[in-house]
């Protein structure tokens, strides 16, 4: 997983999990054939006849995640010497499975990345108040540039307070309704307008963050409306996570997938300030963060010029380079050229810091060669059950440890057309565990997906569970996202913690154990004695999902007000 933008959801999803290698409930041998039943229909989705799943080949997924997790896959670091091996060996196992090679006839797609690493930063100055205020980097503020060019220089850029940054048509709701923002700095808080609700009934859901509180979104609208820099205000409560999290990630190189343009059209710099640091800016330009923060809550704020001038510098070093994404496809019999996808990210630390016994490998057995064995068992069980009337594309990406790249690049340069392709599932980090009673859909009810998730579920006797921390708005932190917000509906669902064996309180007991000890850790490591029984039933929900799409004749959709709605009707419609 993805460090800078997915730690959080990845302590949530094991958290949820519940890291239970010592829970044994059953040995590997037993459940080493596991072929779970459904009857998957839903009333959005006018669903083939129920089908068995076909038997998940356990074998097959051990032997995976024994041989990516070797120290001979040193890590699986993409873009260095070992990736060839790793590729390679997807492919064999792509190849034995049945599957076909799905880039015009190779299996592989490049993936053009750019690494920028910034230095001699000169921290943050503003001018036009009583004083020049000046914040350092690193402790008050932390900026880079998405341009891959040797110098970036903001010079006397107008500071504008955007309340929280959003342009949300669907909404009625615009933060940048009347200004012009070329050649100014937007100041933005993080999160969205109503992240302190309790309940998830507000217009932007409440609690539940939506994508328009992503950093990320900010940024990207932030550029879409020409301005020159954007500054994310930092609160440790809506952002989810401490300065200490802002600091490193922002900290050392920096990774982005090569544009035509060189980045050139994003804004000049992005980064963030600690939330004193705000107050102090808008001191200085008269007014009060907390006062400008409860007016950016409600419809028709209008952006606040301060009447002040920021000023930050650094220099990039500049390193590019091509990793490669894994493409299998199995034909469709009847429609063809309509895609379901399947993703999971091939892609771990590689050399790491060495723990105490001197292991320098970040093995990532369970972030992701699992994920990635789940792909081959998945694909291995859709040739034996035979085509489906639509095509089933399987993409092993690179990358998503770097800020899913992989993804990333496919979804802007897709081998199949993203208005053809009907949604997907994506699998990240399964955990070896017992069986449970219950999983959540991340990101909630979000499009016409959910109707396929709970009637999968109630066909398989399992219960729906809350997704945990919907604040946190984990949805936007793996490689589906980068699918997600082009209009196709991804699937990223979780595995609850009310296990067979033990219940809730034998899975929360142990939630720590992983968290502490083995994630992106040299210590994530295949064993022999895990309890695969957990992860067989996850891949049988996985097929079960898929199957439902690959069979069906409907294209699921957003739910009109939801934030990706506009971007899957325009893509439909061939804008």
């Amino acid at each position: 997983m993805f460090p800078s933008l997915s730690t959080s959801r990845q302590i949530r999803r094991f958290a949820l999990l519940a890291a239970c290698a010592s829970l044994s409930l059953g040995t590997a041998d037993a459940s080493a054939k596991i072929a779970p039943h459904h009857r998957a229909r839903a009333a959005s989705v006018q669903h083939a006849a129920a089908t068995r799943t076909p038997a998940i080949d356990v074998p097959l997924m051990k032997a995976m995640v024994q041989t990516l997790a070797s120290d001979a896959f040193e890590g699986r670091a993409p873009s260095t010497a070992v990736e060839p091996k790793v590729t390679g060996y997807i492919i064999a196992k792509f190849k034995a499975a049945g599957l076909q090679p799905g880039n015009h006839g190779s299996w592989l797609q490049d993936v053009p990345t750019v690494e920028i690493t910034a230095s001699h930063q000169s921290g943050l100055t503003v001018t036009g108040g009583a004083t020049p205020l000046q914040f350092a980097y690193g402790n008050e503020m932390v900026a880079g540039s998405y341009r891959a060019v040797p110098r970036t220089d903001v010079k006397d850029s107008e500071l504008v307070f955007v309340g929280y940054g959003i342009h949300a048509p669907e909404l009625g709701w615009d933060d940048y309704a009347g200004i012009d923002m070329h050649g100014k700095t937007a100041v933005i808080l993080v999160n969205d307008p109503d992240y302190a609700m309790d309940s998830q009934d507000g217009l932007f859901k409440g609690r539940r963050m939506t994508y328009y509180g992503r950093w990320t979104y900010k940024f990207e609208e932030a550029a879409r409306q020409g301005a020159t820099a954007a500054l994310v205000v930092h609160d440790t409560f809506p952002a989810a996570y401490g300065w200490n999290v802002v600091q490193s990630s922002w900290s050392g190189a920096q990774y982005f997938v090569q544009s035509a343009n060189n980045g050139m059209d994003q804004t000049v710099a992005n980064g963030w300030i600690q939330k004193p640091v705000a107050e102090a800016i808008l001191g200085a330009a008269g007014k009060n963060l907390a006062t400008l923060t409860a007016a950016a809550q409600q419809k028709g704020f209008h952006a606040v010029p301060l009447g002040l001038k920021a000023s930050l510098s650094f220099d990039n070093a500049i390193r590019k380079s091509t990793s490669h994404n894994v493409v299998g496809i199995l034909p469709g019999t009847s429609r063809r050229d309509e895609y379901v996808l399947y993703s999971a990210h091939w892609d771990h630390l590689g050399h790491c810091k060495a723990d105490a016994t001197g292991d320098g490998i970040c093995n990532g057995a369970v972030d992701n060669a699992t994920g990635v064995a789940a792909l081959a068992a998945l694909a291995e069980a859709n040739v034996k059950a035979g085509p489906a009337p639509r095509s089933q594309v399987f993409l092993a990406v690179t990358l998503e440890e770097s800020g899913l790249l992989g993804s990333e690049w496919y979804a802007r340069h897709p081998v199949f057309p993203l208005a053809k392709t009907v949604g997907g599932v994506n699998m990240d980090a399964l955990l070896p565990a017992g069986v449970a009673k219950d999983y959540s859909m991340t990101g909630g009810d979000k499009s016409d997906l959910t109707a396929i998730f709970r009637q999968t579920l109630a066909a398989k006797g399992l219960t729906e569970t809350a997704e945990d921390h919907p604040e946190r708005g984990h949805y936007y932190r793996s490689d589906h996202f980068s699918l997600a917000k082009r209009g196709v509906p991804m699937f990223d669902i979780a595995r609850g913690t009310d296990l067979l064996n033990g219940g809730t309180a034998a899975g929360e007991a142990a939630a720590d154990d992983y968290n502490k000890h083995r994630y992106h850790q040299p210590s994530d490591q295949y064993s022999p004695t895990w309890d695969w029984s957990g992860i067989t039933e996850d891949v049988g929900v996985y097929y079960a999902l898929g199957h439902a799409l690959a069979t069906s004749t409907t294209w699921p959709n957003w739910h009109p007000t939801d934030e990706f709605r506009k971007v899957r009707d325009d893509s439909l419609a061939g804008k």
